[in-house]
């Protein structure tokens, strides 16, 4: 255990309040020391075991290694409702370029096995930090809640694999089974703010690969050669049309390419070329419109190009739709709204593209399920806006978003929001009457 995460614990009867504000130089410590050492997906060993090393310092009964790296710790104070809590610990493949004195200098092995830079560039760290923050509170004052907390540290969110791998590990049969799953994301909205929204909150998304092949040859005689190259532009072109032309007005789907890969030098064609595909969709029936449609346009493309090989298409993950149970979300709104005051829940009138992997828990526990996210911007990014209106979603330039490399959420005060607001959304069904 390291020294900074022996102090993430509080006295026995630390009145809630009170130890939020005393735990925030440990949190603070923890943070910067997870962002400074980030993990790719499936692979965070060192945050798991930072995990598991104060959840039992705190008095929890833990278990490693679910579903490969997964930390689940249970706490148990009497009869009542079981609530799970969730964080995700994985970064990216991105080389930080935030400045700050404790950014990522570290590197990992992808599942290629190419050596990348490794950030915590979607705020994975602080969801450990806040649960970990969360988890102290609960574990010293037991007198403000009753029944059964179940805290989920969850590996590989950002490849769709860690939930389904915690689920196939029985992570609903070995632990006690909760009565509801909650969970949150930092996001670039204003520090201290809180956005949900009941029913439809983020998109379904499918990523899979494509390779296209040809037939090479010299750059001087394209005439015996069936160039994937140009079959490849031809597939990223087409494909727009998908959306602008097989998509209803009313409905809504984002296909991005966002890897085209061929060749090696500028005198051959080459035999073949790759692609990874991304699919974004807010409902099952555009889905089901969508993906048949790429397969049409990829195989026909082919075709009219006379590949002398028919396309593959192997896929690389899926995450579902991330739905927030509309009785739930009512409670949980309600709960942070107490907490925090209702100017400080921001209006989201329409669901995010960004996908999550979290509704595979309470799918497989047949539970409800709430998700929410919360601000981690500099707030005077924001002053110049009106944040009731219905476009408060919209980012003022200059702010970086989830997955950039300049992504670095102030740490005031977003880490006391994220703390308090798992405390008060568990508290809609745990708190002691």
């Amino acid at each position: 255990m390291t020294a900074f995460s022996r102090t993430v614990v509080l006295p026995p009867g630390t009145p809630a309040q009170a130890g939020v504000s005393e735990l925030l130089p440990a949190l603070t410590d923890l943070y910067r020391d997870l962002h400074a050492h980030p993990e790719l997906s499936m692979q965070e060993s060192r945050t798991a075991g930072i995990a598991a090393a104060v959840l039992r310092a705190q008095g929890w009964d833990v278990t490693e290694g679910v579903g490969r790296t997964g930390v689940v710790g249970v706490l148990h104070n009497g009869d009542g409702p079981v609530v799970l809590l969730r964080a995700d610990m994985d970064g990216l493949p991105v080389r930080e370029d935030t400045g700050l004195d404790y950014a990522s200098t570290d590197t990992g092995i992808d599942p290629d096995g190419v050596t990348v830079p490794v950030m915590h560039a979607c705020g994975h760290d602080v969801h450990v930090t806040c649960l970990l923050g969360a988890a102290a509170l609960y574990a010293a004052d037991r007198s403000l809640w009753r029944g059964t907390l179940v805290v989920v540290f969850q590996p590989g969110e950002e490849t769709a694999q860690g939930a389904r791998a915690m689920v196939d590990d029985g992570v609903v049969e070995r632990f006690p089974r909760p009565d509801v799953c909650l969970g949150q994301h930092v996001g670039p909205f204003p520090a201290g703010t809180i956005v949900t929204r009941p029913g439809t909150l983020m998109a379904a998304a499918d990523s899979f690969r494509i390779r296209l092949f040809g037939r090479g040859g010299h750059g001087s005689a394209p005439e015996h050669t069936v160039d994937p190259i140009v079959m490849g532009s031809a597939v990223v072109g087409r494909l727009q049309a998908v959306v602008s032309r097989e998509v209803a007005a009313g409905d809504s789907a984002v296909i991005t390419v966002g890897s085209f890969h061929s060749g090696h030098k500028e005198n051959i064609i080459p035999d073949e070329a790759e692609l990874k595909v991304n699919v974004r969709t807010f409902d099952p029936q555009v889905r089901d419109r969508v993906l048949p449609a790429i397969r049409r346009v990829v195989d026909a493309e082919a075709a009219a190009s006379g590949a002398p090989k028919d396309p593959e298409f192997s896929p690389l993950n899926d995450f579902p739709l991330t739905v927030n149970d509309e009785a739930a979300t009512e409670r949980v709104v309600a709960a942070l709204a107490d907490a925090f005051g209702s100017d400080r829940m921001l209006p989201m009138p329409r669901p995010l593209a960004g996908s999550e992997d979290f509704g595979v828990f309470a799918t497989a526990a047949g539970c409800p399920s709430v998700f929410w996210h919360f601000g981690g911007a500099d707030p005077a990014a924001f002053a110049h806006l009106d944040l009731t209106a219905t476009a408060s979603l919209a980012l003022p330039e200059g702010v970086p978003t989830n997955h950039s490399p300049q992504f670095a959420p102030v740490i005031d005060p977003t880490l006391e929001t994220g703390v308090r607001a798992l405390l008060a959304a568990a508290a809609a069904w745990n708190a002691a009457s």
